[in-house]
């Protein structure tokens, strides 16, 4: 079957989407001749924008089994993605298979992408939704993930916030969602750091104004606001790679990342 011919219903194969792009550098295969172009593009600009989406993934993954671990059985993954293998229920059910997982984005082609590919899978529901509306998102947590927020639960939101800009409130947005965390609940984020390379912040700002992947590089300070109230798990806020196994270097583009516990 051709790439196009497995193209999910109402999604366009032949314009560039940030979720596929991301799928690309991530080694996926759910994307197009479009996507990659892009892709290749923005390599040409920073070659380790792939090792750092690979760090952030790598986190990402971590946070889900360390939720699972301290036992967590429920997720909501905000702004979630295309589905690649390894998968946050994946991850959350190897440890325990009665897992659940609301899976979290705002883009329709990531929602159709999702239905394609994760229907049948046990303990996971696709669910469109958007950060900057944090009571929908509660909502359908809650109506169709079946998410059940007395218990504790892992709230995740990787990638997502450095697209929202302060004038769409990402900390009220944040603090709605932490106030429905029970105790015992994680809060995972990464997020795009001031700390980035000059040459890549230009360039990504310039090139992105006043569209959906335009994006407001933050300082340390201001994303750890995000986490006011909660108890900050080691190594605490800090870039992708300082997270992981094994000496890996810093990449241009920091992102960091960190776990807050409701206590």
């Amino acid at each position: 079957m051709s790439e196009l011919n497995r193209a999910p219903v109402g999604v366009d194969p032949f314009r560039p989407n940030a979720a596929r792009v991301y799928n690309y550098m991530l080694g996926g295969k759910d994307n197009y001749d479009a996507d990659r172009a892009f892709g290749d593009k923005m390599l040409q600009v920073a070659p380790d924008t792939r090792e750092t989406a690979w760090h952030s993934r790598q986190f990402l993954l971590r946070a889900v089994r360390r939720a699972a671990e301290d036992g967590v059985r429920q997720f909501v993954d905000i702004g979630a993605g295309i589905p690649i293998s390894p998968n946050v229920h994946e991850v959350a059910q190897e440890v325990d298979p009665s897992a659940i997982v609301a899976s979290i984005d705002y883009d329709p082609v990531v929602y159709a992408h999702s239905n394609a590919l994760l229907t049948g899978a046990p303990g996971v529901t696709p669910i469109l939704a958007d950060i900057r509306e944090p009571d929908k998102i509660l909502e359908l947590a809650r109506t169709e993930g079946g998410i059940d927020f007395s218990q504790p639960v892992a709230i995740v939101i990787v990638g997502v916030l450095h697209f929202v800009m302060d004038d769409e409130k990402p900390y009220q947005a944040v603090a709605r969602l932490r106030d429905a965390m029970a105790p015992g609940s994680l809060l995972v984020i990464q997020h795009a750091s001031t700390s980035t390379h000059p040459f890549f912040q230009n360039a990504s700002t310039s090139n992105t104004v006043g569209s959906p992947s335009q994006v407001d590089f933050r300082p340390p300070e201001q994303v750890e606001r995000f986490f006011e109230g909660l108890e900050m798990l080691p190594p605490g806020l800090a870039p992708a790679n300082e997270w992981l196994e094994g000496d890996l270097q810093p990449t241009r583009l920091v992102v960091l990342c960190g776990i807050g516990r409701r206590n």
